[in-house]
């Protein structure tokens, strides 16, 4: 705005500089759709250590082995995982419950948060704070191995059987607690308990999960298995561990697991197939033979061969064999924040920690077999120890001969398409002319020059590294007329001056 001068002197009048700074998004959010003890159900939680993962989806449990991989992928170097937990009924809803006595009658019946035998330690209380109607309820969950030992307790004070209260009984264990739900309520008061806690009964751990219950398109609407990450802003990294024990998934979920990460902009790191390690390893034919009936080769998906051998804490430290996506998830997370993403996650630095053996020791003629065909091997090297030895997407096979068939290129341009697109919103109900363009071409090319000046790309300078192109040109009359901002960008991942090009469209309303 110009200032008015109306008197002799300096006037000071603050401008904006124009620059929208465009923040890098995470790249190492590791998303695990699996079976665990205890949590919601179809509801991605985002934990971020060992000890919340614990709290919230109950310990390791030897029927269901994502609670493992998670281990697996904090201990290499993973701090940021979306959990979702698919339970498969083996009951009405496996949820354990208790009823409390009331006056009138009809007792209060109150079930667990969610369903599991882990609600079978959970224990009621009432009290009562005076003479009148109100109560005061107390839930504690006691260990499975000691009923005297109380492991949480949550106490909720002068509760109402009034609904629309501020203290309605229902409302207030909805949204407070995480242990307790109110399923029908009492006739009257509840009752004092005397001392004596009331004991919720027959919770259910239930059935094995299927691929039906994990990624079958039906689950979409309503929001379960996969497509339940609908509900969560963003994830880069899929990991599907088996089913349960000897169960692992199939053609059908790891396509379909795939081409929802096409959608996200998110990788899918595919499980071998167990089959393709008999107990006598004879060499990679298995292995050639089976990679394309396992998965439809996608850009966004990789492939690692073979499997983990971890000690098991619940079998006395034996090694047991384990599905390697939540470790190697780890790795990645991990060179991502000491190199960036566009550091390939795998080589010497790429150490899988905790993983004394692996199934297979491949030697380096078979590994020569494996890599033309866009399998990713894990090795056992002199002094490193166990670790990644190699990069490539599933579109990696030598006869592709894609542009995205490493996965570093892949997942950088996956970064810069995210950051763009979230840091490119402000365009939308912007006038669509040079002023605009400008502006694209000065926030945009910042990004991509701080990127430049980290090593993201290739080139001794930043015309040789990238380029933003945003002008009359990439935006013809017709496109203007529609409401449409084009924005070209290219970077050079692998050779000075060759890029891959990313093209990014805002079309802002019409009305």
């Amino acid at each position: 705005m110009a200032i008015t001068v109306s008197y002799p002197g300096v006037y000071v009048q603050e401008l904006d500089s124009g620059v929208r700074v465009i923040p890098g998004v995470p790249t190492s959010i590791t998303a695990f759709v699996g079976r665990a003890r205890r949590g919601p159900t179809d509801t991605p939680i985002r934990v971020q250590g060992l000890g919340e993962f614990g709290r919230r989806f109950g310990e390791l449990w030897s029927e269901a082995p994502m609670g493992y991989s998670v281990t697996h992928f904090f201990v290499n170097g993973g701090s940021d995982a979306v959990i979702v937990r698919v339970h498969s009924l083996s009951g009405a809803d496996d949820l354990a419950r208790a009823d409390v006595p009331a006056d009138g009658g009809t007792p209060m019946t109150l079930t667990a948060a969610n369903p599991g035998i882990w609600g079978n330690q959970l224990r009621a209380t009432i009290t009562h704070p005076d003479a009148g109607d109100a109560f005061h309820l107390t839930i504690q969950e006691v260990s499975p191995s000691n009923p005297l030992q109380v492991v949480a307790e949550e106490r909720f004070l002068n509760l109402t059987l009034t609904a629309g209260d501020a203290r309605f009984v229902t409302d207030v264990l909805l949204a407070q607690s995480q242990l307790s739900r109110v399923e029908t309520l009492p006739s009257g008061r509840p009752q004092l308990t005397l001392g004596v806690p009331i004991p919720f009964e027959d919770g259910d751990d239930g059935l094995p999960i299927n691929a039906g219950q994990v990624s079958d398109s039906n689950l979409a609407t309503p929001r379960h298995g996969i497509y339940a990450l609908e509900n969560t802003d963003l994830f880069n990294l899929l990991c599907i561990p088996p089913f349960a024990p000897g169960i692992s998934p199939e053609i059908d979920t790891w396509d379909a697991a795939a081409a929802y990460c096409l959608t996200r902009r998110a990788m899918l790191l595919v499980d071998p197939d167990p089959a393709w390690e008999p107990a006598t390893w004879v060499g990679p034919d298995a292995v050639i033979a089976g990679v394309d009936a396992l998965i439809t080769r996608s850009p966004n998906s990789a492939i690692y061969f073979p499997r983990i051998r971890v000690p098991d804490p619940l079998k006395e430290n034996r090694l047991e064999t384990f599905a390697p996506s939540g470790a190697v998830a780890g790795v990645i997370a991990r060179i991502d924040a000491q190199r960036g993403v566009w550091k390939a996650p795998a080589g010497q630095d790429a150490t899988l920690n905790g993983v004394p053996e692996l199934t297979v020791r491949l030697t380096d003629g078979e590994q020569g077999q494996l890599n033309p065909i866009g399998v990713n091997c894990l090795r056992t090297r002199p002094i490193a120890g166990r670790v990644v030895w190699g990069a490539r997407t599933t579109r990696g096979a030598d006869q592709l001969a894609d542009q995205w068939a490493y996965l570093p290129v892949r997942r950088t341009a996956l970064f810069i398409e995210e950051s763009l697109f979230r840091g490119t919103q402000w365009v939308v109900f912007e006038p669509n002319d040079e002023g605009l363009w400008s502006q694209i071409r000065l926030n945009v090319g910042a990004f991509m020059n701080g990127l430049f000046r980290r090593g993201a790309f290739q080139g001794t300078t930043p015309a040789q590294a990238y380029f933003v192109k945003c002008d009359r040109e990439s935006n013809p009359q017709e496109d203007i007329d529609r409401g449409i901002v084009n924005i070209i960008v290219g970077f050079a991942p692998l050779k000075p001056a060759e890029f891959v090009l990313l093209s990014i469209q805002q079309i802002r309303p019409t009305v």
